[in-house]
């Protein structure tokens, strides 16, 4: 290691918290029928193939698509635990591998399934309490441990310290996942599907819960979601992936109101926030990210082809043969769509 400044460490405040610049994350597939030993070759899964991201200093953005679409791999590839084969992931100006122990206490993860991120073995207390000793923090760590469990809103602290993680409710479990987090007073949060797996009744006290350590502590907030509902209720910017690429991104109002991306549309179809009509207008499943189509990837699902609306718009061959990047339809919102490239996007 270098005698350089650590990572977080410093902050000039201007530019991004976080800059992600065309990371690419494969993986080693089955093995299919081909040249190669005993006539068998091994295929490549490109779970993500080519994000370009920025996240502002205090903002929500909601990095949202179907399962399979490249979303947790992407926020794994955040926090260190896949390393990109290409691309390069900038926290504050500087690479998160120049010293990924200092970045992990800077930007922390809050897992989807808040039963099995706790020890069933310790107690609320050891659970909050872990990262601090891991990075050796200094202080009171009684005090810090009751402030993290008061933030996350588990008041009066101390009655939640000698409880076990099966004696809380599946909010309370989440609340400190939370609070392990925030004990270290990080700069950012990475939250995978963080209300999946709770009951309906408790998912908006934990979405308002993440909106207030936004508002309160300025934390930057990525959640990763499949619920475009969510976005809606928490997010500043939304970001739309299908098969391992962005393809959209912009404010949240104009992206849920005004979607310019058909797969957009076709996930606020089934979102009673967006006034859709809770019926799925999508056929078949995500193609296999080690066989990606050519052209536009989403147009072997594409409402826009299988109507004949996109022969009737001339652009067919295009996105049956012609890949298309995320472009400007207005200085914030960009998407990747030939029929949006030229203005026909409902």
């Amino acid at each position: 290691m270098s005698s350089a400044t650590p990572i977080g460490a410093s902050d000039s405040g201007n530019g991004p918290i976080l800059d992600i610049e065309d990371i690419h994350v494969q993986f080693a597939g089955r093995v299919g029928l081909g040249a190669g030993l005993f006539g068998k070759k091994a295929t490549i899964a490109r779970a993500v193939d080519g994000v370009s991201l920025q996240m502002q200093r205090g903002e929500i953005l909601a990095l949202a698509g179907e399962s399979g679409c490249g979303k947790t791999t992407t926020a794994r590839a955040i926090m260190g635990l896949e390393r990109p084969q290409q691309g390069t992931i900038l926290y504050k100006g500087e690479p998160i591998w120049k010293d990924l122990r200092a970045y992990r206490r800077r930007v922390q993860m809050v897992f989807q399934d808040p039963t099995g991120a706790l020890n069933p073995r310790q107690t609320i207390y050891e659970s909050v309490a872990e990262g601090l000793r891991i990075h050796k923090v200094k202080g009171d760590e009684r005090e810090q441990v009751a402030k993290a469990l008061s933030n996350a809103g588990l008041r009066p602290p101390e009655r939640f310290f000698l409880n076990y993680p099966h004696e809380l409710s599946g909010g309370q479990r989440q609340r400190v996942v939370i609070a392990g987090a925030l004990a270290l007073e990080p700069d950012m949060i990475v939250a995978d599907e963080p209300v999946s797996n709770l009951d309906a009744s408790v998912r908006g006290e934990i979405l308002a819960l993440l909106m207030d350590l936004r508002d309160r502590l300025g934390l930057t907030i990525l959640v990763v979601t499949h619920d475009l509902g969510l976005a809606w209720t928490i997010a500043d910017r939304v970001a739309v992936m299908y098969l391992g690429r962005i393809v959209e991104i912009g404010p949240a109002e104009d992206v849920l109101l005004r979607p310019k991306h058909p797969y957009t549309q076709a996930l606020l179809d089934v979102v009673p926030e967006a006034g859709g009509l809770e019926r799925p207008i999508l056929k078949g499943e995500t193609p296999d990210p080690t066989r990606i189509p050519e052209g536009c990837r989403f147009h072997t699902r594409c409402p826009l082809v299988a109507s004949g609306r996109a022969k009737e718009l001339g652009i067919e061959e295009k996105c049956r043969g012609q890949d298309l990047a995320l472009k400007p339809l207005d200085p914030t919102h960009f998407a990747a769509c030939h029929a949006a490239d030229i203005g026909q996007i409902r």
